[in-house]
């Protein structure tokens, strides 16, 4: 899953492999970002999720009207899928995260967030906006706009459709739009003016298009008075791109969500609805009314002046050459009373003379992680690859050391220099800021509320480099990284964290007691420093027994890891739980996993997240022995089964023959499978043939949209969009007496209790009279839904599709789906031995 992933990269990007890599523009990028400067204007695009962005609209903005333009993502994407690997809830929402920062750093964006959680698909904005906390999720997109201070909203969804679309979609389509007023009221929550300022946008649009009114027909028949139509295929020389084909590679980055995209060339239309604002009269320029140029600012007539010589005498084979009269406009920005434009121009500038001299400036630290108190060693290297006077005044570690011999920067020669650092005793480790207090199940909260909106934690380990370029002061600063070679890959970059001393990871997250026979409980132990010594102990429910209630570690190297083993001890009865390692060094208690997050296509992530693990002691039976498991798009499902007793095995697709399956008492194929998995659509005879010899088939969700086979059944069986999302639903049991809901386990309406997230989704709606429906369910205000579990019989065995949600209620531990899932492998054998 894990492939080496090359992406073109626009404007402040370049070619790499690694998306922490720094950024090497060329000439024709340098070029690109001078017009850019001249621009002052922006864009503010806004939707719900990860992936909901129109990337071509987006890099058109950016890269064709040279608008400083910006997502804004009200949730991090939190309650979806993920394709690519087994991390889900919040380890998704770090992962989509960075997929949207990838994204942007090829189509020219910027990226902005609320504190809103994706809990999972909502029907109405009304459900949508209770579980949010509507006011504060409003405060979160009026801060937006008062700190990005857009000319131009574009929302990405209509705000005059609710319960049409995803309640989420909606939602922020119709917060956006209160909000455009809200920004420029002094009364709406006035507390976010002591950081920032109140701001009126000039104009909002629905970015429209046919899909909104159902068919191309009818979106050609539409009133479109309020329309403007953009040709978003631009070509770009420069680039050698189109910026349909930038786009693509853009959205190509949501790869946890499957959506790589097909670069495309030539004229294509894109349409914008005004919706609020003034109306402009040219429909070729959405701008109208909106000074663009530096005459928008006090002071700016000399600085557009200077830099619109800049671009016109722009040398494409000496960059250099602009320097003298860009850093004469630097000091012109720098004195500007306009504080918005002068922060945004003056960073942009700075880039742009940096690039232009062909300056690098790298602080490496030996490795890759430290703790606090610890000192490690940064290699600096310096050069300057043009003929500019360029001296080196002073360089600042990590806010607390400043180097002051000057050093004359001569071309192209390396300097190099090696530097401790010591590492602040209260510095705290490195973790996405959202997660490191408790959130809700619609708002994540965040203490410091000077990083609401901001993509990612902010770095506090950097090295500023004050330098004197033609005797003009200006200063770099650089995060403190890590690199090393790989011998596939090559250079390899990561960030630089900062790890607690102790973290402690339980094996599982979920420890599934079938009986009341003790287990073991495997708790790793790693050292983020060397010689580290102290004891473990388990907190645990009153009733369960864990035994030692105290066990002691030593480790010697830093990085190493040490498995304690614990024993414990469930109930007589059926219960469940929490059990939470507390390490013990000194007086400190360290109570976190320290997570990693590594794909090739997102910087590598740390994550800190609570360390525990439930457990539950289930009054559960079994027949069968041995499930076969035919993997789909990522879940824990094999993983679960074997905590209840099961002997699994994984078969590759390939593998799966008649033959090969008739060893199996049942074989689950993994969700959505059937959209990701090509080769199935020839080994489908195979499967049923399983089942006609007498084997359980059961088949998990899948979308019905992008099928790979042509029947996903042995009988007519129709996928839907059918969901249920409220996981307090009532099921009613069609089938009581139904031996899917009796053998060998008794199915109740209690077993549905618990349930997280969602009932289950893309339920099948049509079905042959070989199905037997088995529950009914259904959203508030909707009719019944009986397609969430059906069962055929086939031959001698039986065929279960199934639409539940197991895939998220196993790892929440959620007895009651663990004992019907149980049901279902164990079907047809109530005269078999009982395992």
């Amino acid at each position: 899953m894990r492939k080496l992933v090359f992406c073109f990269v626009v404007l402040f990007s370049f070619l790499n492999t690694q998306a922490q890599q720094p950024q090497k523009p060329n000439a024709s990028q340098i070029y690109e970002s001078i017009k850019k400067l001249n621009f002052l204007g922006s864009v503010l695009y806004v939707a719900a999720h990860p992936d909901d962005e129109n990337t071509r609209l987006i890099s058109y903005m950016a890269n064709h009207v040279k608008a400083r333009t910006a997502y804004l993502s009200l949730t991090r994407g939190d309650g979806g899928q993920n394709l690519i690997g087994p991390e889900i809830r919040e380890l998704l929402g770090v992962i989509r995260t960075q997929e949207l920062l990838a994204a942007r750093r090829l189509d020219g964006g910027e990226q902005l967030f609320t504190r809103a959680n994706d809990f999972g698909y909502s029907k109405h904005p009304d459900e949508t906006l209770e579980i949010w906390n509507k006011e504060e999720v409003l405060s979160d997109v009026v801060l937006a706009i008062r700190e990005f201070k857009p000319d131009i909203i574009i929302n990405r969804f209509d705000h005059r459709s609710p319960g049409k679309t995803h309640g989420h979609h909606t939602s922020s389509a119709m917060l956006s739009l209160e909000a455009f007023d809200l920004a420029n009221d002094k009364t709406a929550f006035p507390s976010q003016l002591e950081k920032t300022s109140l701001w009126q946008t000039k104009r909002a649009f629905f970015n429209t298009s046919w899909w909104f009114y159902g068919s191309q027909e009818k979106f050609d028949k539409a009133d479109k008075s309020n329309h403007y139509t953009l040709d978003i295929g631009q070509y770009y020389a420069s680039l050698g791109l189109s910026n349909t084909e930038i786009a693509s590679l853009s959205r190509s980055q949501h790869k946890s969500q499957g959506f790589g995209d097909t670069g495309t060339r030539g004229s294509q239309l894109d349409y914008i609805e005004l919706v609020k604002g003034e109306k402009p009269s040219d429909k070729s320029n959405i701008f109208e009314g909106i000074d663009t140029t530096w005459n928008r600012v006090k002071g700016g007539n000399a600085i557009g002046n200077i830099l619109h010589q800049v671009e016109k005498n722009f040398d494409f084979t000496n960059p250099a050459a602009s320097i003298p009269e860009l850093l004469k406009a630097y000091q012109l920005i720098e004195k500007l009373e306009d504080a918005h434009w002068r922060k945004i121009k003056s960073k942009e500038i700075k880039n742009l003379i940096y690039n232009c001299a062909g300056l690098y400036l790298e602080a490496a630290a030996e490795t890759n992680h430290a703790t606090a108190n610890e000192t490690v060693n940064l290699n600096l290297e310096l050069i300057n690859r043009a003929s500019e006077n360029i001296t080196l005044k002073a360089i600042n570690i990590y806010n607390s050391e400043t180097i002051t011999d000057e050093k004359v920067l001569a071309k192209n020669e390396k300097l190099v220099l090696t530097k401790p650092v010591t590492i602040k005793h209260n510095q705290k480790p490195t973790t996405p800021y959202w997660l490191t207090n408790k959130g809700t199940l619609g708002m994540y909260q965040v203490a410091d509320k000077n990083l609401i909106g901001k993509a990612e934690t902010p770095r506090d380990l950097n090295v500023t480099f004050d330098l004197s370029i033609h005797n003009v002061e200006i200063s770099y600063t650089k995060p403190i990284i890590y690199k090393t070679n790989d011998p596939v890959k090559g250079e390899v970059y990561k960030p630089f964290e900062i790890i607690p001393e102790a973290s402690a990871k339980i094996s599982e997250k979920v420890f599934i007691f079938e009986n009341d026979q003790q287990k073991e409980l495997p708790v790793i132990i790693k050292a983020g420093k060397d010689n580290l010594e102290g004891f473990v102990e388990i907190s645990h429910p009153k009733n369960w027994s864990v035994y030692p209630a105290k066990q002691k570690f030593s480790i010697t190297h830093k990085g190493q890891e040490q498995t304690l083993t614990f024993t414990v001890i469930p109930p007589k009865n059926q219960s469940e739980g929490f059990i939470k390692p507390k390490i013990h060094i000194g007086e400190k208690i360290y109570d976190k996993e320290l997570i990693e997050v590594d794909y090739d296509h997102i910087p590598f992530q740390t994550v800190l997240l609570p360390s525990e693990s439930k457990v539950v002691r289930l009054d559960i039976k079994k027949r069968g022995n041995n499930v076969g498991y035919i993997e789909g798009a990522g879940d824990v499902v094999p993983e679960s089964l074997q905590q209840i007793g099961y002997d699994v095995t994984i078969i590759k697709p390939e593998n799966i023959s008649a033959e090969n399956l008739k060893e199996f008492d049942a074989v689950v194929i993994g969700i959505r499978a059937y959209n990701t998995i090509e080769v199935l659509k020839f080994k489908q005879e195979a499967l049923f043939d399983y089942v006609a010899n007498g084997g359980n088939l059961i088949v998990q969700y899948n979308t019905n949209h992008r099928l790979l086979v042509d029947e996903v059944a042995p009988y007519p069986l129709r996928l839907s969009k059918d969901r249920v999302t409220d996981e307090y639903a009532k099921v009613s049991l069609l089938e009581p007496n139904h031996e899917l809901l009796n053998f060998p386990n008794k199915i109740t309406e209690t077993d549905f209790d618990g349930w997280t997230q969602e009932r289950g989704l893309y339920f099948p709606d049509k079905w042959s009279k070989e199905f037997t429906p088995i529950l009914s369910m259904h959203d508030k205000g909707e009719t019944p839904k009986k397609g969430s579990l059906l069962v055929a019989k086939h031959g001698k065995g039986y065929y279960i599709y199934t639409g539940l949600s197991f895939f998220r209620e196993f790892p929440a531990g959620v007895s009651g789906a663990y004992r019907l899932f149980t049901n279902m492998l164990s079907i047809g054998k109530e005269n078999n031995r009982e395992n």
